[in-house]
C-alpha cells in the first residue's frame, strides 16, 4: 500500500473515533467521497493498525444501530419546521 494512503487511512480513523463521526460526515470533512472512506476504514485499514481497526469497528457499529432513530429524528424535524412556518 503506498504511504499516502496509509497516512489518509490512519488520519481517518483518527477522526471518526475522536468525534465519533458517520463515514458520511468523515468523508465531508476530508473531501472526499464516502466510498473511498468506507473502503478505508472497514478494509484498508484492518492491514494498517489492527488495534485502531477494532476502535473504529465499534464506533460504526454503534452509529449502524442508531441509524433508523437519526432517520426518525430528521423526519420529525422536518415536519415541525413546516408547521411552524405555516402558523406563522
Amino acid at each position: 500500500m503506498w504511504d499516502y494512503i496509509s497516512e489518509r487511512v490512519i488520519k481517518e480513523a483518527e477522526y471518526i473515533i475522536e468525534t465519533k463521526s458517520t463515514v458520511r460526515t468523515a468523508a465531508t470533512h476530508f473531501s472526499i467521497s464516502k466510498s473511498t472512506v468506507h473502503k478505508d476504514v472497514t478494509e484498508r485499514l484492518r492491514d494498517v493498525d489492527k488495534q485502531l481497526f477494532k476502535e473504529v469497528r465499534e464506533v460504526l457499529n454503534k452509529n449502524l444501530s442508531e441509524r433508523h432513530i437519526r432517520g426518525g429524528m430528521a423526519t420529525k424535524n422536518k415536519y415541525k419546521s413546516f408547521t411552524e412556518n405555516s402558523l406563522q
